[in-house]
C-alpha cells in the first residue's frame, strides 16, 4: 500500500531552508517568513485584545488571522506558544503607550507613575486580557507560569527608567519592584471589585510614598 503524507499549507512548501516540526515544515528565519509570522501574530493579538482569552484556541486564532490552523502550526509551536507570544505582543503595545504617556517625562517619580495610571486602566491597552493571563499563570503554573514571569521582565525596564538617573542601581530595582507590585495589586482590585475608588486611593498612597522616597537623604 502506498504511504500518504499529511497535507501541508502552501506557505510551508514555499519557504526555503526549513525543517520538519510536528508534521509541518518550519521556516528557519527568512525575511519573508519573519514578516508573515509578525503579520499573523498582530492579527491574533488584535482578536485577543478585543475578545479576551476565554475559549482561545488554535482554530479561533486561525479564523482571526484569516488562515488555517496548519499554517499557524508552521509559524508557532502550538496554541500555548502562540498564546504566550500574543500576550507578549499585547504587553509591548501597552508599554509603548505607557512610554508615550510620560514623554516628555514629568519632573518627579511620583508624577511619572501617576502619568502611567490612565494607560494602565485603559481597556484599549488590553487590561482585561492581561489580567486573564496572570490568572492563567496562577491557576495552571505548570503550563502557563511564563505568562506571569514574562510580565515582570517586560514591565520592570519601564519602571527602572522612571527612577531618578542618579540613584544607585540597587535602589532603582527595589523601588521599581515596589511600584510593579503595588500597581498590579491596584489593577487586580479594580477589576475584581468593579470599583475604582479603592485602587485610586491606593495610587494616592503610593505616590506619597514615592515623594518621600525621592526626598530622602541620599
Amino acid at each position: 500500500m502506498a504511504r500518504t503524507t499529511p497535507s501541508k499549507p502552501a506557505e510551508v512548501d514555499a519557504e526555503p531552508g526549513s525543517q520538519e516540526h510536528a508534521g509541518y515544515r518550519r521556516s528557519t528565519g527568512s525575511a519573508r517568513g519573519a514578516a508573515r509570522r509578525a503579520e499573523l501574530l498582530d492579527r491574533v493579538t488584535d482578536d485577543v485584545a478585543a475578545n479576551g482569552l476565554v475559549d482561545f484556541s488554535l482554530r479561533r486564532a486561525a479564523r482571526a488571522a484569516g488562515t488555517t490552523h496548519k499554517v499557524l502550526l508552521y509559524y508557532f509551536d502550538g496554541a500555548d506558544d502562540l498564546l504566550a507570544e500574543t500576550i507578549v505582543r499585547l504587553r509591548d503595545r501597552r508599554i509603548s503607550a505607557a512610554f508615550a504617556a510620560v514623554d516628555p517625562q514629568p519632573p518627579t517619580l511620583s508624577a511619572r507613575v501617576r502619568a502611567l495610571w490612565p494607560v494602565l486602566v485603559d481597556a484599549e491597552t488590553g487590561l482585561r486580557v492581561l489580567d486573564q493571563a496572570i490568572g492563567l499563570a496562577i491557576y495552571d503554573p505548570q503550563r502557563h507560569a511564563e505568562l506571569g514571569r514574562q510580565a515582570s521582565k517586560q514591565y520592570l525596564p519601564l519602571l527602572l527608567s522612571l527612577c531618578p538617573v542618579h540613584w544607585p542601581e540597587q535602589r532603582k530595582r527595589e523601588v521599581a519592584a515596589m511600584i510593579l507590585a503595588a500597581l498590579r495589586g491596584f489593577l487586580i482590585d479594580r477589576l475584581t471589585s468593579g470599583e475604582a475608588d479603592g485602587a485610586d486611593a491606593g495610587l494616592e498612597a503610593l505616590v506619597r510614598a514615592l515623594d518621600r522616597e525621592e526626598a530622602a537623604v541620599e
